[in-house]
């Protein structure tokens, strides 16, 4: 390749950045500027007994909830660092696929947002199953995963949980206690 077709291409790498980045920071913008004209014109129309959220990430004005992934691995099970990133990817594609059928919306709002993930730490499998049940009850995506038992761990273990992405208050309430990994 010789300098001026270099010179074409880093050019055009360095539009196409520039441009990706101004409609990213300008989809954020608008819908945060979005945001706070909503919830100002309806916190002076509102009463605070009127605001109610049936649907997790459905507020009035549809996007002042900050939203993350919360990603809970046992730890009675001693799986080694490589197995603990494995099933813990299982865990997050198993929740983005959740979400992106069932609420598209928070999908895009978590994505736009920065993609919020913790890594917390539970003790048993007991334990790990009463956070999906309470995720579930909560009406928050959760994503039980089951190792197949090829390696580490025997088959069918519960190993790791995903909940959300979902409202950091909702998710709060299901995993605030624990403690990161």
């Amino acid at each position: 390749m010789d300098s001026r077709s270099a010179m074409y291409l880093l050019s055009g790498l360095g539009l196409g950045l520039c441009i990706g980045v101004f409609i990213r920071g300008r989809g954020v913008k608008s819908s945060q500027s979005r945001t706070t004209r909503k919830r100002n014109s309806a916190s002076s129309s509102r009463s605070p007994s009127t605001s109610s959220s049936s649907e997790e990430g459905d507020t009035p004005d549809g996007s002042d909830e900050e939203l993350k992934l919360v990603i809970v691995v046992r730890q009675d099970l001693k799986m080694g660092k490589g197995k603990i990133a494995a099933q813990c990817s299982h865990a997050a594609v198993s929740a983005y696929k959740q979400i992106s059928k069932r609420k598209p919306q928070i999908l895009k709002r978590w994505e736009y947002s920065g993609q919020a993930k913790v890594v917390l730490k539970c003790n048993t499998q007991e334990e790990l199953v009463a956070l999906y049940q309470h995720a579930r009850v909560l009406g928050l995506t959760a994503s039980l995963i089951q190792d197949a038992g090829r390696t580490q761990i025997m088959p069918g273990s519960k190993t790791v949980l995903g909940v959300g992405p979902g409202p950091l208050d909702k998710i709060n309430t299901v995993t605030g206690h624990l403690k990161l990994l």
